[in-house]
């Protein structure tokens, strides 16, 4: 779910960064192009936890800026199948919902909801228990387990369950 990884990145400065200050401008500039970004290999990026080293600049011809490797750490977020995550439901329709963890979007299949839910249209759509108790709705809380991750170069999607034991809604939607 959640590591601490150190990975690189190749940070381009223009001529009036150069001076005493140089070194924070990486920084800012680092923190503001990786965070909340995703990579397909390693998930998102949530946060930069520190800059470890920063290379010689190298001038780029014609240009006048100069180009930085700059290796920092960060911790990012990736879930793998199996994995049991809480969401909050930002779309309800006829085949099922969509809920978000994070950055993550999650859908989960009308297939993948016990037998006993089903859709109501009548205010806005939810599945919502036989017995009336339980509601599937815009803003609910779930715990729902992946059974499957696409991962594209830039974004990572998930399909997932409540058909489980101790799966399902934990919470009603904030007011």
């Amino acid at each position: 779910m959640f590591f601490v990884l150190e990975l690189d990145k190749e940070i381009e400065l223009p001529p009036r960064f150069f001076g005493p200050r140089l070194r924070e401008t990486l920084e800012q500039k680092l923190h503001s192009e990786v965070e909340g970004t995703c990579s397909g290999a390693y998930g998102f990026i949530i946060c930069v936890v520190s800059t470890e080293s920063v290379s010689k600049g190298i001038i780029r011809e014609g240009t006048g800026s100069a180009s930085f490797n700059v290796k920092y750490k960060c911790v990012v977020f990736r879930p793998f199948r199996g994995e049991v995550l809480d969401a909050v439901v930002t779309q309800v329709n006829k085949v099922g919902f969509f809920a978000e963890a994070g950055p993550l979007q999650i859908f989960v299949s009308s297939h993948l909801i016990p037998e006993d839910f089903e859709l109501t249209t009548a205010d806005e759509p939810s599945f919502v228990s036989a017995d009336g108790e339980v509601r599937i709705q815009l803003g609910s809380e779930v715990r729902l387990r992946v059974v499957g991750t696409r991962i594209d170069a830039s974004d990572i999607f998930c399909v997932g369950t409540i058909k489980e034991d101790y799966l399902g809604v934990i919470g009603d939607p904030q007011a």
